[in-house]
């Protein structure tokens, strides 16, 4: 409770309106560290690139489905901002599209996935307690952003990536699952949700 939800409360509340990127690194290597000096950690977690095929096509299918239903949520009650940022700032879009993955994405997973469900699974097993407590964790941490939206579609893709990390025990895979949604989410127009600059405003 106090390393999930009292520092992610702190950081709402006194670093509100600024990158969490940093926060995110140091947050990651902290982890790694951690689960590398960790009996018992399955190291091949890190990475084990080869599930992503095997999944592929279910990974494909939901997020399909969900960038459907975003893109018409968009134009139905905010036509406006439907893929405004491809649109209006092409070259920021880019970086985005790029560095995500790379700078908050993985971290991320490495925190929410890899970690809690090492460290925590004495206490809620491997199956749909563990998915949960990940999920809410995770969409907790985004009140950072200042937006019941934010937190609320971030709990919804917890459960996606924490399910996904508990059949395939890859960050790596997750990690691509996790990297589109977000992707997904800059494109249609529902970044301001997800900017730590819109949240200081």
């Amino acid at each position: 409770m106090l390393l999930f939800f009292g520092l992610a409360s702190i950081y709402a509340v006194l670093f509100r309106g600024t990158s969490p990127i940093p926060f995110l690194l140091v947050l990651g290597l902290a982890v790694v560290v951690y689960l590398l000096r960790s009996s018992g950690f399955d190291r091949a977690s890190l990475w084990r690139p080869g599930t992503l095929w095997s999944q592929a096509r279910s990974i494909a299918a939901l997020w399909c489905l969900a960038a459907v239903c975003l893109s018409a949520t968009v134009a139905f009650l905010r036509p406006g901002l439907l893929f405004a940022f491809p649109r209006e700032d092409p070259l920021i879009w880019a970086l985005v599209m790029v560095l995500y993955p790379l700078l908050s994405v993985y971290p991320q997973e490495l925190i929410f996935r890899g970690f809690v469900f090492h460290r925590y699974a004495t206490v809620f097993g491997e199956g749909a307690r563990m998915v949960a407590a990940s999920a809410v964790a995770f969409g907790f941490v985004h009140i950072a952003f200042g937006s019941w939206i934010s937190v609320a579609m971030t709990i919804v893709g917890g459960w996606i990536f924490a399910s996904r990390y508990r059949r395939t025990r890859s960050l790596f895979t997750v990690s691509v699952e996790h990297a589109l949604y977000g992707m997904l989410v800059f494109t249609v127009g529902l970044g301001q949700y997800f900017y730590h600059g819109a949240a200081g405003a």
